[in-house]
């Protein structure tokens, strides 16, 4: 392919120690893309472990390595991997995650010739710590308008994860990179906004695997912060579609109600996770209140339970 119909494209690594876990294993998918004209960016945020020896066993000339010299924060570190990129594209590529070899191929490949989308997305599975297969979506999007796409992601027909999402390296930067208030929904509240103001390209097979984890950055700070974000997110998604905000606000309020009470499960003592409850239920003015929620989850673990004695029986 020639240099105008295979650009540059920037996968960033952001890490911090994790050389003794997953690092290994999204390098290895980064390196064996097929797609050849890439760049490889680890930001190492002065990590204690062995990090800087994982990275020398790749030798390869594609990657280079920078190591802060005092941690400077997940998302700085997410910006510097940006910062420091040179492609037409880029794709920040979590330590814990991994991408199909054809991840890269397929979503310059998905671009037509002479457009310049702001995003790409493709379909993403959660694989468990051992890199088994939790669960698969597609991208069912493909052709939708962006206030669609976004009810879309609120019903679930489309997995919006970092791994599966190739940014435009140029507007991205633009944009000042990622942030967001609490810098949970950094990622999307840059996806839609690119969507938004520059098209973006649905591919609709599964190219990229997020590894769930008790370690996960999102799993390690509060539901309140999440519930901020949240409203930030909502509030940003109404801006870049206003003939859809009243629809977009009412599902919303009750999708990141759903989805903060998932984040406090593990609150205890019980007085303490119900009262958490009540906070979130408040946040997003009583749409969907903790009663329907737990009712639902339950209903979903009995069913669960039941199709697992039934492909054993």
């Amino acid at each position: 392919m020639e240099d105008s119909i295979s650009p540059l494209v920037s996968i960033g690594i952001p890490t911090y120690n994790r050389a003794d876990s997953y690092l290994r294993y999204a390098l290895r998918s980064a390196v064996s893309q097929s797609y050849k004209n890439i760049e490889i960016i680890v930001s190492d945020n002065c990590s204690t472990d062995s990090t800087a020896s994982v990275v020398k066993e790749f030798d390869d000339p594609r990657i280079r390595y920078y190591r802060q010299t005092e941690n400077i924060g997940p998302v700085n570190n997410r910006n510097f991997c940006l910062e420091q990129s040179q492609g037409q594209y880029f794709l920040l590529l979590f330590d814990d995650d991994v991408i199909d070899d054809d991840f890269i191929s397929t979503c310059v490949e998905a671009v037509k010739c002479g457009s310049e989308p702001g995003v790409i997305f493709t379909g993403a599975r959660v694989i468990d710590p051992e890199g088994n297969v939790l669960s698969s979506s597609r991208n069912t999007m493909s052709g939708c308008s962006t206030g669609d796409f976004i009810l879309g992601w609120f019903d679930r027909k489309v997995p919006l994860y970092l791994c599966s999402t190739l940014f435009n390296a140029t507007r991205l930067k633009q944009l000042g990179g990622f942030h967001s208030r609490t810098a949970r929904y950094d990622d999307v509240v840059a996806s839609i906004q690119l969507a938004a103001e520059y098209g973006r390209v649905d591919v609709f097979d599964v190219k990229a695997s997020f590894r769930s984890h008790g370690a996960n950055i999102g799993e390690t700070v509060t539901y309140h912060e999440w519930c901020a974000d949240s409203l930030y997110l909502l509030d940003v998604m109404c801006t870049v579609v206003p003939e859809h905000a009243p629809v977009i606000r009412e599902k919303g309020m009750t999708y990141f109600c759903s989805r903060n009470y998932s984040r406090i499960d593990g609150i205890t003592p019980l007085s303490e996770r119900f009262r958490a409850y009540l906070n979130v239920y408040r946040t997003f003015n009583c749409h969907y209140s903790p009663i329907k929620f737990l009712c639902a989850k339950n209903v979903r673990r009995i069913t669960n339970f039941l199709k697992r004695r039934m492909a054993h029986s």
